[in-house]
């Protein structure tokens, strides 16, 4: 399960420009993952894990999320963050301290259907239940103002957070969003639930691991990448497999279905998209037809297109990054983030 990674990956070499970086890959390939519970139960989390519960189309949910105060002096500010596909809360790990650090208070959830929350059998997907399920936990935090990042999928949904609540988002910043182009629209392939499902419970850490190492983070690991293949992989290996396998089923084809490039223009609050210019994801990719994944998931082109259709935008691209700058240089990522809140 990947924003857009092929199983076949898994029997196919990595270039030679790649091997040194693929070492310590295939050094880690044979350590198993552990088997973690439905709600990622065993997996730690670097802050305080707390549950929103609430009801939605007729189910009993919760979600997780991590409420962090600011370490130093307090600005009086929020800011909340948005995890991608195959990121969780925790993998804000590194944004949390440094933002905690500059005097925000910090609200990190796990969407329903990810990581530490819940995972229903029946649920209806769309980008606008997740951000009423997110406008829903900052009610009961008693949050009505603050800035909001979005990373990968999460950059899908802080544009629909941003456009359904615009009188709430002080500003919206985008990590690498997916979404920038509509996938289906240039001759991608569709996938049918059932198929994503059937996927889903192939679920391999390798491929994981290699999908990520081309993808995430071009071409260079590093040991510390490890933990998110192993919280990922854990969930797969875990008691919730099939349901897990589900509801990523249905999570992928809200993403697929559900593009928001369309509505860029309608943006009316300060946003910033943080573009690390040699990530290539684009959901399906892997069964395009070559002539149309030649043509997609390119982010040193699509970044500066984003930037042009959203009003009020800045656009910082990071040479060379892949999917998660944050990760990759976390410092020359977060002086950036910060020096632009600052000046809001």
């Amino acid at each position: 399960m990947t924003d857009s990674f092929s199983l076949c990956l898994a029997g196919v070499l990595l270039s030679a420009s790649l091997a040194a970086s693929a070492a310590p890959v295939a050094a880690t390939a044979a350590t198993a993952a552990a088997a973690y519970g439905q709600e990622l139960q065993g997996f730690a989390y670097p802050h305080e894990i707390k549950h929103f519960a609430f009801e939605s189309q007729g189910e009993h949910l919760q979600m997780a999320y991590m409420d962090v105060a600011a370490a130093g002096v307090a600005n009086g500010r929020t800011v909340v963050l948005l995890h991608g596909k195959n990121f969780c809360g925790a993998t804000w790990d590194q944004t949390i301290t440094a933002l905690s650090a500059a005097g925000y208070r910090v609200i990190a959830p796990d969407q329903v259907g990810f990581c530490a929350s819940s995972k229903p059998e029946h649920y209806q997907y769309t980008f606008q239940q997740l951000a009423i399920n997110t406008h829903a936990l900052l009610e009961h935090l008693d949050i009505h103002k603050a800035a909001v990042i979005g990373h990968s999928t999460g950059g899908m949904l802080a544009t629909r957070y941003a456009l359904l609540y615009p009188g709430q988002v002080t500003q919206l910043a985008m990590v690498n969003p997916i979404g920038l182009e509509d996938w289906k629209a240039l001759g991608v392939p569709h996938r049918s639930v059932d198929q994503w499902y059937q996927r889903e419970l192939k679920f391999k850490a390798d491929d994981l691991r290699k999908y990520e190492l081309n993808t995430y983070y071009a071409g260079r690991w590093k040991p510390e990448y490890e933990r998110w293949v192993d919280m990922l992989a854990g969930l797969y290996q875990g008691p919730g497999r099939s349901l897990v396998a589900w509801n990523s089923a249905l999570i992928y084809d809200m993403i697929f279905t559900q593009p928001v490039v369309y509505e860029f223009k309608d943006l009316k609050v300060p946003t910033l998209l943080l573009i690390g210019d040699a990530d290539t994801t684009a959901i399906g990719s892997d069964i395009a037809p070559p002539e149309v994944k030649a043509r997609i998931g390119k982010y040193n082109v699509l970044g500066k297109q984003a930037a042009k259709m959203i009003p009020q935008s800045t656009l910082i691209e990071f040479a060379g990054l892949g999917h998660a700058p944050q990760m990759e240089k976390p410092d020359e990522f977060h002086k950036a983030l910060l020096d632009w809140l600052a000046k809001q």
